[in-house]
């Protein structure tokens, strides 16, 4: 295997994770700036995008997915770090353009939301997560939270296409 190769799928693992990051901190800082005040003090509430089917609004998510587990977030944190570190030690056997791509938006999306738990109040590892996407009948989310979502789902593709993380061709029977 050439080196240019075994680069490869880290190098884009790093580019999606960060992209994954940069985008949901501006979505995130955009969403405070505009978002926020419209709905304190009597604003002018969510932006209805496509009626009442996508909406932009503020909430402000102490707790994990569909806010479970309030008031456990430093457990959170902690798992956030612990599946970064696993991702990060086992990228180095990465082979796959396409499980990077997983694995770099689960990073990106992780480290997205883990930021805002470091630093939002009430202090490090204890913050909360602001999300602002609403669809009808859903929780409240955002961009971190859209990355680890299709992440996992790619991932089950690729498994069930037998895609091999480590690059290596898959014999068929």
């Amino acid at each position: 295997m050439s080196s240019r190769r075994s680069t490869r799928p880290i190098i884009t693992l790093i580019c999606v994770a960060l992209g994954v990051v940069i985008v949901d901190q501006l979505a995130k800082a955009w969403a405070i700036a505009e978002l926020r005040p419209r709905l304190m003090l009597g604003g002018e509430g969510p932006i209805e995008l496509i009626g009442s089917l996508l909406r932009l609004t503020y909430t402000q998510n102490t707790g994990a997915a569909f806010s479970m587990g309030t008031g456990y977030t430093w457990i959170f944190s902690i798992v956030a770090v612990v599946v970064a570190i696993i991702i990060i030690r086992s990228a180095r056997d990465l082979g796959s353009v396409a499980w990077a791509i997983a694995l770099g938006g689960l990073l990106g999306g992780l480290l997205g939301n883990l930021t805002d738990r470091l630093i939002r109040e009430p202090g490090i590892g204890q913050g909360y997560v602001v999300d602002f996407i609403q669809l009808p009948n859903f929780p409240v989310f955002n961009v971190a939270d859209m990355s680890i979502t299709c992440s996992a789902v790619l991932m089950v593709v690729l498994a069930l296409k037998g895609v091999d993380y480590r690059g290596s061709a898959v014999v068929s029977a």
